[in-house]
């Protein structure tokens, strides 16, 4: 096994990525329909295993380095400072994505001729007007203080995980002599657990080679055909929107290398785009970001963990591709200031979109409401792209992981808290 550990763990990764697709497809074509339950009883568990062991290291990881962080910081102020850039940061690369989708659905059209006579309509949610989602998201901030810290460590709540984690490290800071020793346990438990997902990501090349063997074995390509143009147009959208957005902040605005940039974080875009979940993934881009890009703990610890759950640029991006989808597959009418209310919309409710596969699709129905999209043809498109969603899903994954690697690069520079020497070194892992 000596070889194997040689190989870089990217590298293993992205090799185990690819035999997964192989796999799940060569199996598919042998045993047809039978290859998903197979994969299903045989393979997926090495995968769900996988996810376990990193969902089980988010809550403790975020708790101990953030509280380390804070400390290392020295000055509470600094805090207002870093908060501010990177809210400012992820607003606007959000923006941005909304923008390159409007754009890409208008001119690919994918739901020109679109045929949905065969979709089953899905049960979704009721969609919101537009002031209900701007007072959901206002609402869903002032909630985030926990009544019970100890409820919200249980249930993994991240936006109150941090909030307390930053009022924890401040208050050591404070107390300064006095609080030393309780702030030595908090330096102890961010190294502790740091290494022990050192230790987990070992176990991913074995888990991404499982989700994706089965995703691909059970949404093979045929499944694909009738929404292939919709597809292409939300990859190409995400592509373009990750190299030339976060390729213009990582390349024009911070002068660091982009290729390096990219590398560093191999790891956590395989994660991410084999699970489909930006939190399962939150450990992986934690230790990619300070092991390989050099961002350190007060800024890898505070802003990965934010953008985990309220930057998801590729949900926007999506959800905005969808309604231009559902507005042309149904001749819906559409002007300027539908797109600039779906624009808004989508930004909105991507903000509260849940970091687990597929949740976003149920957020449509909201951005389908600024131009009275009716709840049967909601429910049709929900139906028509629920059986491959996740195929999308696992693109805008990797896209929102990559948006929170390059915001937190850029908020980690310009608070004099990145290593540069590192982050043009070789990657590490």
């Amino acid at each position: 096994m000596g070889w194997w550990l040689k190989i870089k763990l990217w590298q293993r990764v992205l090799v185990a990525l690819a035999l997964g697709l192989v796999f799940g497809l060569t199996l598919s074509n042998i045993m047809g329909d039978a290859a998903g339950p197979w994969l299903e009883q045989w393979v997926r568990p090495v995968g769900d295993l996988f996810i376990q062991l990193i969902r089980m290291m988010i809550v403790p990881l975020i708790l101990f380095t953030l509280v380390s962080g804070v400390m290392a910081m020295g000055d509470p102020a600094k805090l207002g400072s870093l908060g501010a850039k990177t809210l400012a940061l992820y607003l606007g690369t959000t923006f941005f994505a909304n923008v390159i989708g409007l754009i890409v659905g208008t001119v690919m059209r994918p739901g020109i001729g679109a045929d949905l006579g065969q979709a089953q309509a899905a049960p979704v949610p009721e969609g919101q007007n537009f002031w209900d989602a701007i007072l959901q998201v206002l609402g869903s901030f002032l909630e985030i203080p926990p009544e019970n810290i100890v409820a919200a460590l249980a249930d993994g709540d991240v936006l109150a995980i941090i909030f307390v984690a930053l009022l924890i490290g401040a208050a050591i800071l404070a107390t300064r002599s006095e609080g030393a020793a309780f702030g030595s346990f908090f330096d102890a438990g961010s190294s502790v657990f740091l290494k022990i997902t050192h230790w987990v990501m070992e176990v991913a090349p074995f888990g991404v080679f499982a989700l994706v063997s089965h995703t691909v074995a059970t949404q093979g390509f045929e499944s694909l055909r009738a929404i292939a143009l919709l597809i292409a147009a939300v990859y190409i959208g995400l592509l373009i929107h990750m190299f030339l957005t976060y390729g213009f902040l990582i390349r024009v605005v911070l002068n660091l290398p982009l290729v390096r940039f990219f590398r560093g974080i191999l790891d956590a875009q395989a994660v991410a785009y084999s699970t489909a979940s930006s939190s399962a993934t939150l450990p992986v881009t934690i230790t990619n970001a300070t092991d390989n890009l050099g961002i350190k703990k007060p800024v890898a610890g505070s802003v990965l963990p934010l953008g985990s759950t309220i930057n998801m640029d590729g949900t926007a991006l999506y959800l905005g591709i969808l309604a231009l989808f559902t507005a042309q597959a149904f001749g819906y009418d559409i002007n300027l200031a539908h797109y600039i209310l779906i624009a808004i919309t989508a930004a909105l409710v991507s903000i509260g979109a849940a970091g687990i596969p597929s949740a976003s699709l149920f957020l449509l129905a909201t951005v389908l409401s600024t131009f009275g999209v009716s709840a049967e043809h909601t429910a049709i498109i929900v139906g028509f792209i629920l059986p491959v969603d996740r195929i999308m899903d696992m693109a805008r994954t990797a896209v929102n992981v990559t948006g929170d690697a390059a915001v937190a690069t850029a908020v980690a520079k310009w608070e004099g808290e990145l290593d540069e020497e590192r982050f043009r070194d070789p990657a590490v892992i």
